[in-house]
């Protein structure tokens, strides 16, 4: 059997970007031929899903499951909208958004898990996802919300399926109330945290570091007016009051009647509810926020695609 070296294997890495085990794994079983390496790895789908690995994923779907007390997210990047059209990838997105729901909001442990009925696991199964549809895809990111005691409530905006779209909120309801009443409210909550873009539930619950920054630009822009210090302070705490009413949800105006606020809202349901009912956490994610998409000239790739 051939000595697998080093440079061999990373000269095969160069040559179908590949990773580092698959290289050494081809090179083995084609007794050290680079060539007959790459037939290996090519034959696995493994170097057609390397090749496009490389490529900017910001399409996909976002996948929405509640079940009782407990709900999940998951966001699965493809590169064109066509491929979060096809029932193989929604279906797939549709799986490993179920098994979220026992992965507690952790990429690599869901990475990790079984994919059901293929003897491979979630990160096998999108490698040869890659190499069978014929774009580069991974799973984003992943979120998790849980109760004691209550609903989990979900709400997905442009539906391309049950359960899948590009927008897609769960939220938490802690209530010993009627169920079917807390998941209709609890559905109206992640409508308004859709549309809202709320950052924490509560004022308790903001960003330290983002409410100093917020201080601290509201502090300077009063000072810019020349008020003494002590109107300035209460100027910024004002100006504070309209962050947080854009930023925490329970100081939102709730968008289904545009005057009450969320919290005055709660107050009232629990009423309903025949007892407390509090938002004990939230997650939205809103597909590709964040991705670097990157821009290109067409005609300059056409003209480097031609030679010019």
């Amino acid at each position: 059997m051939a000595h697998i070296t080093a440079s061999l294997v990373k000269e095969l890495r160069d040559k179908t970007g590949a990773g580092m085990m698959d290289c050494k794994k081809a090179l083995a079983e084609s007794d050290g031929d680079v060539e007959g390496a790459v037939d290996w790895l090519r034959k696995k789908g493994l170097a057609a899903a390397a090749k496009k690995a490389g490529r900017t994923a910001a399409e996909g779907l976002v996948g929405v499951a509640a079940a009782g007390t407990a709900g999940a997210l998951v966001e699965v990047n493809s590169e064109t909208d066509f491929v979060a059209r096809n029932e193989t990838f929604q279906a797939f997105v549709s799986t490993l958004t179920e098994l979220a729901l026992g992965t507690e909001g952790d990429v690599d442990a869901l990475k990790a898990a079984a994919y059901p009925g293929t003897g491979r696991t979630v990160a096998e199964e999108i490698t040869h996802l890659i190499a069978t549809i014929g774009e580069n895809m991974g799973v984003r990111r992943v979120a998790h919300v849980t109760v004691p005691v209550g609903v989990v409530a979900s709400y997905v905006h442009n539906a391309a399926a049950p359960g899948l779209g590009k927008i897609g909120v769960i939220v938490g309801l802690q209530t010993e109330g009627d169920a079917e009443q807390a998941t209709a409210l609890g559905r109206q909550i992640a409508m308004h945290i859709a549309a809202a873009r709320p950052e924490a539930v509560s004022v308790d619950e903001v960003d330290a570091s983002a409410l100093d920054r917020e201080r601290d630009v509201l502090t300077e822009q009063a000072r810019a007016s020349g008020k003494p210090e002590n109107i300035i302070a209460k100027m910024v705490e004002g100006r504070l009051r309209k962050y947080y009413e854009e930023v925490v949800l329970l100081e939102q105006v709730w968008v289904i009647d545009g005057e009450t606020k969320v919290g005055k809202v709660l107050e009232a349901a629990a009423k309903d509810l025949g007892g407390p009912v509090t938002v004990t956490g939230f997650a939205r994610f809103n597909l590709g926020e964040g991705i670097d998409k990157g821009e290109s000239d067409f005609a300059a790739e056409v003209q480097a695609t031609l030679g010019g």
